[in-house]
Parts: C-alpha cells; structure tokens; sequence
C-alpha cells in the first residue's frame, strides 16, 4: 500500500520518539514506574480494548463533544449571521462578545458546578463555550467579507435578502464556516477532556485522573495517546469533508482562522 509522503515524512518523529522510548526502557535510564515501557502500555490497552472500557469512555465523550458541538453550531451561525448581513448591530454586542471570548471555558467549571452539579450539564455548557467563539467569528468575517459588488448584482436582479444569502453570501462565506468548524472541533474535544479531568464518572478525561488515581501510569499514557489520536482523527476527517464541499478553495491554505 503507497503511503502518502506527507503522511511518511509525519512518522518520522513519532517513531523516534518510539525507539527512544524502548531504548530508555530497557537501560534503564529512567524510572519504568513512572513511565512504563512500551510493553506494558501495549498489555494495558488490549485489556482495555477487550474489555470494552476505553470503548465506553471514548463513546460518552464523543457524545458530549458532538452535542455540545451541534449546539453551538445552532447558536453561533445564525447569529453571526444576522450580525454580518446587519452590520449597524455590530457596535450593540461587540464589547460584550469580544469579553465573554476571552474568558477560558474551563474558568467557568466551578461555578458551573455550584449551579447545575456534576452531571452532565457543566460539561455540555464548557464544550458550548469553547465552540461558540471559533463558529461565531469566522463566520461573521466570511459574511461581513462577501463582495458587496455580487450583493448589489443580486438585487439588480430581483433578489430578495433570503435568495441573495442562500446563493450569494453563503457560498462565499462557506470557507470561513469550515474553518471556525473546524477550530471549534478541535477546541471542543480539549475543552471537554479538561472538564472531564475535573467533574466527571466517565468519559476518556475521566479515564486519565482515574489512572492517576490508581498508580496506573500506563493507562494514563493510553488516554493520552488516545486523546491526541481520536482529535488528530476527527481534525482530518473534517478536512476531508470540507475540501469537498468546497472544492473552489482546494489550492488555498484554510487550516487557521478567527478563534
């Protein structure tokens, strides 16, 4: 099977760093208690994975990620929307949103805790927090930057708000959308590890403080493994499905945006 050379050239380092963990393994250059070789890690993650408790963990905090994920979604499109097509709003939620932006989510998890508990709600509200703001403005921006030229061309011709936003606004805003969906993604699954490190009974953070709980280095270093893998996996999984849906943006560099 031909390996993209990207991709190749990404594993070198990784397998470095492997190597040198075996090596130092096996002569004992540090303490195998704290950090165990890979022999060990590997015999804790198939029981794991036989047992079916990384499953379990890694399938509540994709739940939360997604729902918090969808929600966000549904409140920060429309309203930067709203916001990009009537730009006389602006100065009333500036102050305002650019205050709650820099407010990190995880701030927020006791007083979250002090009004909903520790179940589930603290920990949808974080990962809402963490993707509102990535959705919110790169929309705005890609909306606010539509060509006012196609906009005046769509009225020349008829257009009313809702035609000219679906066939004009939307599809030059497109790009910004994926990109502040993507960033929200990926701001999501950290927030929410986070959380789960501090309020949970289950989920991949949950696994983590668990572990630590228990003297179990080596399945703290499966979560953390796990946790970059899966992110690093929905990240290109999203990438993938953007260059599709816009494949006029293909050749440009869309990896970053407005968090």
């Amino acid at each position: 099977m031909k390996i993209d050379p990207v991709i190749r050239k990404g594993l070198y380092f990784p397998l470095l760093v492997f190597l040198f963990w075996i090596a130092g393994s096996h002569f004992s250059l540090w303490n195998t208690y704290i950090i165990p070789p890979p022999s060990e890690v590997a015999a804790a993650f198939t029981q794991v994975v036989a047992d079916g408790s990384l499953a379990k963990h890694l399938a509540v905090s994709f739940s939360r990620v997604f729902s918090g994920f969808g929600a966000a979604l549904l409140l920060a499109f429309p309203l930067a929307v709203a916001l990009g097509m009537n730009k006389h709003w602006n100065p009333y939620v500036h102050i305002s949103l650019e205050c709650l932006r820099h407010i990190p989510p995880l701030a927020t998890i006791p007083i979250l805790i002090l009004w909903f508990g520790i179940g589930e709600v603290p920990k949808l509200l974080i990962v809402i927090m963490a993707t509102f703001f990535p959705i919110f403005f790169n929309t705005l921006h890609g909306v606010a930057s539509c060509d006012s030229r196609l906009i005046e061309v769509g009225k020349s011709f008829g257009m009313n708000r809702q035609t000219i936003f679906r066939h004009i606004v939307l599809p030059a805003s497109l790009p910004s959308v994926l990109v502040g969906m993507r960033l929200g993604l990926g701001y999501s699954w950290r927030a929410l590890v986070g959380a789960e490190l501090i309020a949970a009974s289950s989920g991949i953070g949950y696994l983590i403080l668990d572990a630590e709980q228990l003297s179990r280095p080596d399945l703290v270093i499966i979560g953390i493994l796990t946790i970059g893998f899966m992110g690093t996996l929905i990240d290109w999984a999203f990438f993938r499905l953007a260059r599709k849906l816009v494949p006029w943006k293909e050749g440009e560099e869309t990896d970053y945006g407005r968090g």
